[in-house]
């Protein structure tokens, strides 16, 4: 009587395994953020962060032009982003300036940690929500987690250049994480590049555009890096009224109400 052979695990392709390989990258160098920061080596865990950046925005837009999109990436893809943009980032500010102030500075890193974990809890429950008007989904509900990690490190990344003084001290950077936790889980409207559609002839320019931009990260890293993060930062309120003034125009009163969610 022949032997029935047990069920074993569906072979997967190689291709299947790029978005959550992508993935795995961005979580290492989160967590090599967090010993170079052990290490003091402020610039290398600065330029983790960003490479964690990069395999964020690449490893779910893979996915869905190879169409291996899946619930468990889905979770990888958060889990991911709660250490590499989250514990991380906290770690990384607390070690380089908030150790002086003692618990409260503690408490303050913790604080950023919680909020990330909670949006990225509040992304994964929202995941199936549709949206109730299409212009909804050039924004963002509060500050996704990436941002957040960015705009949490931008004062080390302006201390490069200009210096720590102010940048360095511990109330300064106390204050950057609880503003930017209050953001990430607040419902505050932010802009989406997700939804950015380039017309046909802007196509080159865009190209030339991202060319320079490498041109300028490589030549110059922090003072490119410090002024993308002050344009963000500054964007935040002109998303709020061009929000508003659609919401308006549609006959709606409640401000987040709709918006686009992202990790």
């Amino acid at each position: 009587m022949p032997l029935r052979r047990r069920p074993g695990l569906p072979v997967l392709t190689l291709s299947r395994l790029v978005p959550n390989a992508l993935t795995l990258l961005g979580l290492c160098a989160g967590l090599t953020a967090v010993r170079m920061a052990l290490l003091e080596r402020w610039e290398l865990a600065i330029a983790a962060i960003v490479f964690a950046m990069v395999m964020d925005a690449l490893d779910g837009k893979i996915a869905r032009l190879m169409g291996v999109t899946s619930e468990f990436g889905a979770q990888l893809d958060s889990l991911a982003d709660a250490i590499s943009f989250g514990v991380a980032p906290a770690l990384i500010v607390y070690l380089w300036s908030l150790s002086g102030a003692g618990g409260i500075g503690w408490a303050l890193a913790l604080v950023f940690a919680v909020s990330c974990a909670l949006r990225l809890a509040r992304f994964n429950v929202n995941l199936g929500d549709s949206k109730p008007f299409p212009w909804a989904e050039r924004f963002f509900t509060g500050v996704p987690a990436p941002a957040g990690a960015g705009l949490a490190l931008l004062p080390m990344v302006l201390s490069f250049e200009l210096g720590e003084g102010v940048l360095g001290s511990a109330w300064f950077n106390g204050f950057m994480l609880a503003g930017v936790a209050a953001l990430m889980v607040s419902t505050v409207p932010t802009f989406s590049a997700k939804r950015v559609k380039i017309p046909r002839r802007y196509v080159g320019l865009a190209l030339i555009g991202v060319g320079a931009l490498a041109a300028f990260l490589i030549g110059t890293p922090w003072v490119t890096l410090g002024a993308i993060g002050l344009v963000y930062l500054a964007s935040v309120p002109v998303a709020m009224m061009v929000y508003r003034r659609l919401l308006k125009r549609h006959g709606m009163h409640t401000l987040g109400t709709g918006a686009g969610r992202q990790p």
